[in-house]
């Protein structure tokens, strides 16, 4: 059988959860996620678990926050005065926002607190700070 080794196109299904077990992403129910092992295309510590594997074969991948989103940055999380947002956007607990930059990058926010006079931007990504559980099927090389 052929072994993955870096450099290979691979196919493979997975499910993604998190330490309380809930999912939050799975390829069930669509295509197998294609990528470059080694490329960079997905998070370091799923990328270096799939070098060896065999077409059929299954795995659980530990993988720690450093090696997935990084760790959360309190940098990233910013108030804003809520006069800088306009009225008809929803400021609702945990809503995704997306702001530009002033150097016109587009980068996604969440809500994480809202007062009187301003609101909380995390710029975090989502999964930041969280330890990752894999569940993958090698279901392609090549």
């Amino acid at each position: 059988m052929t072994q993955v080794k870096s450099g290979d196109t691979v196919k493979i299904h997975y499910t993604g959860t998190l330490a309380d077990g809930s999912t939050f992403d799975s390829s069930a129910g669509r295509d197998p996620l294609e990528f470059t092992v080694g490329s960079g295309q997905i998070i370091p510590g799923l990328d270096k678990a799939i070098p060896g594997m065999t077409v059929g074969d299954k795995k659980v991948v530990e993988v720690p926050c450093a090696e997935a989103y990084g760790e959360s940055n309190p940098e990233a999380c910013q108030p804003v005065p809520r006069s800088n947002i306009p009225d008809d956007i929803p400021l609702d607990l945990g809503m995704q926002l997306q702001m530009q930059t002033p150097s016109g990058q587009v980068v996604p926010v969440t809500v994480v607190e809202v007062t009187e006079t301003e609101v909380t931007l995390d710029a975090n990504h989502p999964l930041a700070g969280k330890d990752l559980t894999f569940a993958i099927e090698l279901v392609a090389i090549g």
